[in-house]
This record gives structure tokens, sequence and C-alpha cells, in this order.
């Protein structure tokens, strides 16, 4: 789950050349195409499920107080790497149970309920329910919203692109994972976005090792997602992870952050990738984000351990 509003803001220029030109008329066609994807709007959202008595909560639950987010990247040592570790293997267990069950006509609601109900199965609260006070235990964003959507009443129409972000909270540790799927068949451009965003992902993963900066993510990021046609949004930032659940900011664009990567960190990568504007509005709900233009956006997050020799990628298939 992805820290929105993050202090450093920066603005979006876009420039209409080469590959973006291209997927910006592409997307300029979608827009107007009758049998484009459907933009999403915000639908009924179903009392918040309960949670078994026998499940450990994050103590935000319990006093319903959120804490500060920790300014820097904390060292874990082996009992914390192993707990990152165990935790983090469930949540991309519990993603591929939800990603098994995408189909055209179910809510997202219905989503949700699989995935509450796999935490209480395996054990494990789900991190985003109550935090802040979501009322949900996954974010769904589809189409037009570019994260923290609320699994509501809407159903899922062959076209769309959804983002499932899961992250649980087991034995005192977080781990989190998304991934951008298609719903039935989805156009040329739309299968491009998603496509787009792994690489872009991808790409910020592999600049990760021990004594690298932090900002060679965001460059990394950036030029990868500029090289295919597409844009950075840049007020959605990855952050550190541990016992906690939302730690110190990772931007995705080129930033001059000059913090060096250390053996022991752990943190998240998660880049929201546009194929129109960069800017998004929250909608009534207060947490939904929306694009400001209706365009699509897809992402791609995993949580990383920075080891002795590179990089584990904790939520990797």
């Amino acid at each position: 789950m992805s820290i929105y509003f993050v202090t450093h803001i920066r603005q979006s220029v876009t420039v209409f050349s080469g590959p973006a030109k291209r997927r910006f008329f592409s997307w300029l066609s979608n827009v107007f195409s009758r049998h484009s994807y459907s933009i999403v709007k915000l639908h009924n959202v179903s009392p918040v499920l309960p949670v078994l008595d026998r499940i450990s909560k994050p103590q935000y639950v319990i006093d319903g107080i959120v804490p500060p987010k920790l300014p820097w990247f904390d060292i874990k040592n082996e009992e914390e790497i192993t707990g990152m570790k165990d935790a983090c293997r469930l949540a991309r267990k519990i993603l591929n149970v939800a990603a098994n069950e995408i189909k055209v006509g179910m809510t997202t609601d219905e989503l949700d309920r699989i995935v509450h109900q796999a935490c209480m199965d395996n054990n494990a609260y789900p991190s985003p329910l109550l935090y802040r006070g979501f009322p949900k235990s996954i974010c769904t964003s589809v189409n037009n919203v570019a994260c923290h959507g609320i699994p509501d009443s809407r159903e899922l129409e062959s076209g769309d692109i959804i983002n499932v972000d899961v992250t649980v909270y087991y034995n005192g540790f977080h781990g989190d994972v998304n991934e951008t799927y298609p719903v039935g068949p989805v156009d040329k451009a739309g299968l491009q976005l998603i496509d787009a965003a792994k690489a872009s992902c991808d790409a910020g993963i592999a600049v990760c090792g021990p004594g690298e900066k932090f900002s060679s993510i965001g460059k990394a990021i950036e030029q990868k997602a500029s090289s295919l046609g597409f844009s950075v949004i840049p007020n959605i930032c990855g952050h550190g992870i541990g016992r906690y659940f939302h730690g110190a900011d990772i931007l995705h664009y080129d930033n001059t952050e000059d913090r060096m990567m250390q053996e022991g960190m752990t943190f998240t990568i998660e880049p929201v990738i546009s194929e129109g504007s960069t800017e998004v509005c929250v909608m009534n709900d207060n947490w939904t984000a929306g694009s400001s233009d209706n365009s699509r956006s897809a992402a791609f997050e995993h949580t990383l351990l920075i080891t002795s020799q590179g990089v584990d990628v904790l939520t990797r298939k």
C-alpha cells in the first residue's frame, strides 16, 4: 500500500515526442472511443468485516493511533529479516489467491472478502483494514483509479485493468505487494501500460544494492517509463517497512536523495505509471485517487531486502 501526498512534490512536464507522442494519441483515441474502458466512479461500500479474536493486530488497530513515519531506514537483524521474509511470502501467497479469482462480473467487494478470509485462514491481519480508517482489507484500483481504491459494489467489466494491493501483518511484521491484471480482453494500449508498469518497477529493483543511492531508484524508474512513452505519477511513493507499515519515503522519479542503501534495510518499490496526466484527485471517500483526466494507470510493487550481495525481492513469485 503506497504512501500518497509525499513531501517531495515535483511539477510534472509532459513532452510529446517519440514514444510519448504515440502513447498520447493512443490514449486520446481511447478517451473518445465508445468501446474503450469504463470510467470508474464511487459505488456502495459494505460494512467492515470482522477479524477473529485470535488474530494478532497492529497497534494502530488497537488504539486507533498511527505513529509518525520513521524518517530513516532501520537495519533489520537476522530475527527481523526472518519475520519479514515470512510476512512477505504470505502476502505473495494471498495476492496469488486473489489473482486467480479475478473475473468479469465479480465485484471488488467480493475480491476483498476472498482476501480477508485468506488472511484469517493464515492467522494474519490485513494491514490496510482500519489503517487511518480505511474500511477494507485490500486496495483495488481500476482503470482511472491510480491508488487506494476502496473495494465496493462495482462489478468488474471486460476490458478493465485492476491493481490489487495486498499487505499482511503476520507475526509482528508487514509484507506488502501489488500487481495489475487485465480483466477479460483488454485493448493493446492497456496491455502496453501494464507491461510498462512492470518494466519500470523491475528497473528500480535492478539498481538496488548496498552502497547505492536511493535516488538511483527513481532515476531508473523514470527513465524506463519515459523510454516506453509513459509517465510516473510523482506524488505516490514507496516506503520503508517492517514492524511498522509505512516508513521513510521511496521516490519513484529522478531526485537528489543522497542517502545510501545498507545491508538489512527493507522497503517497497511501487511506481504508478500513467498513460495520460500525472495529476490525481482524491475522491469524496477521502481515499480513492483518480487521474485528473480519467486516463488509466498501472502499478507493480515488491518489498525488498538489501543484502551483502545486492537485493532480495521478498515478494517475488
